[in-house]
């Protein structure tokens, strides 16, 4: 089997996206033509709110993430708010996975230039000249991607969690190791300690990562001190036995990263398996190992032999932005490991209409802050976004209600109820 194939780990098409998309209001479909690479299939997207002469497009992350069923909520509080959201279901993914005879996309229908010429068909059919458009993580990437190929149809721009070059992984490494191997704090030591001890440094860095973006450095301090707690026990010993010799939570997390993002696969809400081409051959998800302790090129390993090689990015996005002639929001967390605010530093110093937030968040706000990006968005469609770093106790005052925002009460609920089982 070619290492670009990957067939034995694809997905047949499900039936369940479209059964439960039938219940959602503002579902539409746009032919998509045959091409040397694609065969012909039906795009779907979805539009909500009261409609504007300039809708907002929000592109979720990923790639692999859909848009018609996990954002259903997030939609709804967009049109709350009176704006006009438009998203687009990725193709090879959920709603737009199959071709007319029903069969999953091919590989090499995965390409970030179809994507984004997937996205200015679907303003077509909808009347729209120019939108506001609004990428977060990979989303962001495909925003710009779009803005450098269509920018007669850009009004502004939001980029939440900016990834703009594979370049950008150094930003991500360096942060990694600074963070976690060299600094002179109890989180750093620990992770020294761990390391020394045998730990996996895929799956260490995988919940290392998960556990500081969600929580901050309180959670991630005391797992890792209930994680060593636990390793220099014996596995006879009450606390030991009541708690688990790593820890529920601990546990808890190393098994969502072990599965690894790449290898889920929910249909409807997240698909790697096909658009997983996109992230190795032209995002660079496979870069080689620096050597370091904690390589984040490790996350997608396990999965690199499905996909096609890095061939080169499609976009220089880097120099593109420098002709971006419209507003641009940048919102970047304090604690996003995976696209450190040095990129967005980066794309502030180099487009020449930018406005710079940084909130208190980890990585994407759409998915853990969705009031936050709702509120920059609404500024910019209002061409207030100026107004925007003055309010950023405002919007890190904001309800977190994204799809994994309860995630960090739960995980800080369950290492206090840890440490007091081991006490």
């Amino acid at each position: 089997m070619s290492r670009a194939s990957g067939t034995p780990h694809q997905h047949a098409p499900s039936a369940l996206p479209r059964l439960l998309a039938a219940r959602i209001k503002g579902v539409r479909r746009v032919r998509r033509p045959a091409s040397p690479t694609s065969p012909a299939f039906d795009l779907a997207y979805v539009r909500s709110g009261s409609r504007a002469a300039v809708p907002i497009v929000v592109i979720p992350g990923g790639p692999g993430l859909g848009s018609v069923l996990p954002y259903r909520k997030f939609r709804r509080e967009a049109a709350a708010r009176g704006l006009d959201v438009i998203m687009m279901e990725h193709r090879g993914v959920g709603l737009s996975r199959a071709d007319l005879d029903g069969r999953s996309l091919p590989l090499s229908a995965m390409r970030v230039v179809d994507v984004v010429d997937d996205l200015a068909a679907v303003l077509d059919q909808e009347g729209v000249e120019r939108a506001y458009i609004s990428g977060s993580s990979y989303g962001s990437y495909l925003a710009a991607a779009f803005g450098a190929r269509h920018p007669e149809r850009v009004a502004g721009m939001l980029l939440d969690s900016a990834l703009q070059s594979v370049a950008d992984r150094d930003a991500e490494r360096a942060m990694i190791q600074e963070l976690f191997v060299d600094a002179d704090t109890r989180i750093a030591a620990a992770v020294r300690e761990l390391l020394e001890e045998g730990s996996d440094p895929r799956i260490l860095l995988g919940v290392l990562r998960a556990a500081y973006e969600l929580g901050g450095e309180d959670l991630l301090e005391r797992l890792l001190r209930q994680r060593l707690h636990g390793s220099h026990r014996s596995p006879h010993d009450d606390g030991a036995r009541r708690g688990g010799s790593h820890g529920s939570v601990w546990t808890a997390l190393e098994a969502y990263v072990d599965k690894a993002e790449s290898e889920a696969h929910v249909p409807g809400f997240y698909e790697f398996d096909l658009v997983g081409a996109i992230a190795f051959r032209e995002l660079g998800f496979g870069p080689d190992p620096d050597g370091s302790p904690l390589d984040p090129s490790l996350t997608y390993a396990p999965v690199a032999d499905r996909f096609p090689r890095f061939a080169g990015e499609p976009f220089d996005l880097t120099s593109a932005a420098a002709g971006f002639d419209w507003p641009i929001v940048l919102l970047t967390g304090t604690r996003d490991l995976r696209t450190p605010a040095a990129v967005a530093q980066r794309v502030a110093a180099t487009a020449p209409d930018t406005v710079l937030v940084e909130i208190e968040n980890g990585h994407s706000a759409l998915e853990s802050h969705p009031l936050a990006l709702l509120h920059a968005l609404e500024r910019l469609a209002h061409g207030e976004q100026e107004r925007l770093p003055a309010e950023r106790d405002l919007m890190n005052a904001l309800p977190r209600r994204g799809l994994v925002a309860g995630l960090p009460r739960l995980l800080h609920a369950g290492a206090r109820w840890e440490a007091a089982l081991r006490s």
